[in-house]
């Protein structure tokens, strides 16, 4: 089976996910900027969680664009990233509302490091199913990335009990490091492609 099925049904959810999370941010009853104020762990923890859901969404479609066909495990372990990520709304508005408690704030923690190694394993069974010398394999290299980000997030979440500001503040600089552009794939394929037409 070709990805384009698999695609589609992701970009639907990760469209759905973003759309509940938005609507839980409420609109504040004053008409002045003062109003936004009790709001800024609500609209801050929205903002983080929207980029994440962005980062995840941008990679998935790198991903899938280099495979050319779609097993069942694959299709499970695509089920089990977007179930993590159907998470993030929740634990978004639990963070957020109550204004980065330590709980919460582990709690959403564990969904990231939960979603990081759903996608290190589908990683590697869309890797597994394409053989080594697949354009993924080349593209992804070392993936300091992908090995850091969990070990950070696992970091993270036992600092989040007593010192939730630090453990936000790893949240953010991981998302910060996973938006700036990762051409691995597209330098992968355009070096294949000069290969063969050379």
């Amino acid at each position: 089976m070709d990805t384009t099925r698999l695609e589609t049904f992701s970009d639907g959810v990760l469209a759905i996910i973003i759309t509940i999370m938005v609507l839980e941010l409420k609109v504040p009853h004053g008409t002045d900027l003062a109003a936004l104020r009790p709001l800024a762990p609500v609209i801050l923890s929205y903002i983080l969680s929207f980029v994440y859901l962005g980062i995840y969404w941008n990679n998935h479609h790198h991903m899938l664009h280099v495979t050319d066909r779609v097993s069942g495990g694959i299709l499970w372990a695509n089920l089990h990233l977007l179930f993590w990520l159907s998470v993030v709304p929740f634990v978004t508005a639990w963070m957020g509302e109550n204004e980065f408690a330590p709980i919460p704030t582990a709690a959403y923690g564990v969904v990231l490091l939960m979603a990081a190694i759903a996608y290190y394993i589908l990683q590697q069974l869309i890797i597994a199913s394409q053989g080594p010398r697949s354009v993924l394999r080349a593209a992804i290299g070392r993936d300091w990335k992908g090995k850091a980000s969990p070990i950070c997030y696992a970091v993270a979440i036992p600092a989040a009990v007593r010192w939730p500001a630090v453990a936000g503040a790893i949240y953010a600089g991981i998302a910060v490091v996973w938006l700036i552009p990762d051409r691995r794939i597209e330098k992968t394929i355009a070096a294949r492609t000069g290969r063969e037409t050379a």
